[in-house]
């Protein structure tokens, strides 16, 4: 199940790493995010492996839209749950849309033609 949520970047966590018990390194780094809805809510995401990069080059306040998968797992008869991120995109000041056109001026409107042009009109 693929989901993703706007929000503005809230904190940045410190990564972790480690060995799991198989001898596997592992890496991880979560970060917490405020929606931008009527009730704003904060979740925090995890980052595992070599998305962790992900988080680089971002900093609070800025406006992101996070895509993520949801997954539970039990463990001695308790269920735990984690929002794993696999994508993040920057959400520019303006809400992504294009660039406005430039301003229109007086000094762009092309002169008149010459008198001598005008007589040759069929009218």
């Amino acid at each position: 199940m693929a989901l993703s949520v706007k929000g503005k970047v809230e904190q940045i966590l410190k990564p972790e790493s480690g060995v799991s018990r198989a001898g596997k390194e592992w890496s991880k780094q979560e970060f917490v995010i405020e929606t931008d809805e009527q009730y704003p809510r904060k979740v925090c995401f995890t980052l595992f492996g070599d998305k962790v990069d992900l988080v680089k080059g971002l900093s609070a306040g800025e406006e992101v839209d996070v895509s993520f998968n949801l997954e539970s797992r039990e463990y001695n008869g308790r269920w735990f749950h984690n929002i794993n991120a696999w994508k993040i995109d920057k959400v520019s000041a303006d809400g992504n849309l294009p660039e406005p056109p430039p301003e229109f001026g007086m000094n762009d409107i092309p002169p008149e033609p010459a008198d001598d042009a005008a007589g040759d009109l069929p009218f």
